[in-house]
């Protein structure tokens, strides 16, 4: 039974915009029966959903028991005004605003919360992110906020610091994660956070031409010597592909089979636990 525990049901592994807008006017159910048809075929049984405010994964949740799958979504993400998220999640200003989220969230039904708190990889430059992370006072905030909610919180998190901020703070999971160092690996260990590296959004773009492959090596070079070093001091380390963004389909072993390359023969082993930790807690 196969887990994918960070995907985009909104999304289709082409372009962000025109998938969006699929589902502008409401979700295309056809789009998303066929998408979980996709996944029953290859056999998972649970996937989590990244969140937008169009209520396609919300959609996706209703219908996904006929096709024996567990599904998890937080509607949609919440970002700060002026950060990177905006255009999926919701935007809040201040806090007051985020903790109205959050209820708005516990009213409609979200099964957790996703917090937008740092930038993307830029792919053509190896190391840098298209923006910083927020303060780590922020972040504790939100997810004390969250937490206070009785939700569990999935973060949106690159950067080293923005991660440790994250994991000292008592996120729940980190999404994504590159850039990290010794200091934020042995937070996220030290305070049970699981990590979902997203191999797949690197690793699939290496021969791609889209992004300077020279970048590109190097960045897929940090992240897969940053998931060895979490594995051998005894991180948690779940799989989820971040299915729907570029060259990431729906439905694909991809994120599995990464993941067994770099952890070996004993990779399911590795994954098992964090994997068990994310169903009950999300």
């Amino acid at each position: 039974m196969r887990s994918d525990c960070h995907m985009h049901m909104i999304l289709d592994g082409q372009y962000w915009k025109s998938a969006i807008a699929r589902h502008s006017s409401g979700p295309d159910i056809p789009w998303i029966r066929q998408v979980l048809s996709q996944y029953k075929a290859q056999g998972f049984t649970y996937l989590r959903d990244g969140g937008d405010r169009w209520n396609a994964g919300k959609a996706a949740r209703d219908i996904a028991p006929e096709y024996g799958i567990t599904y998890r979504t937080p509607l949609a993400p919440l970002c700060k005004a002026d950060h990177y998220g905006a255009f999926i999640g919701e935007v809040w200003h201040n806090m007051a605003e985020f903790s109205a989220l959050v209820r708005n969230h516990r009213q409609n039904g979200a099964d957790f919360i996703k917090i937008m708190i740092s930038g993307l990889m830029d792919f053509d430059r190896a190391g840098v992110l298209t923006e910083e992370g927020l303060s780590a006072n922020e972040i504790k905030e939100l997810i004390h906020i969250a937490h206070e909610e009785g939700f569990s919180v999935m973060a949106h998190a690159n950067g080293a610091r923005t991660v440790e901020a994250a994991a000292i703070a008592g996120v729940d999971s980190v999404e994504h994660g590159a850039y990290q160092d010794e200091e934020s690996l042995l937070a996220m260990k030290e305070n049970g956070t699981v990590w979902v590296p997203t191999l797949s959004t690197m690793g699939n773009l290496r021969g791609k031409g889209r992004y300077n492959e020279t970048a590109v090596a190097a960045i897929w070079e940090t992240a897969a010597e940053n998931v060895r070093k979490f594995a051998r001091i005894g991180g948690l380390i779940a799989p989820g592909s971040d299915a729907g963004a570029w060259a990431v389909p729906h439905g694909a072993d991809t994120e599995h089979r990464l993941l067994t390359d770099l952890l070996g023969p004993n990779a399911d082993a590795i994954l098992s636990p964090a994997t068990a930790i994310i169903q009950q807690k999300f």
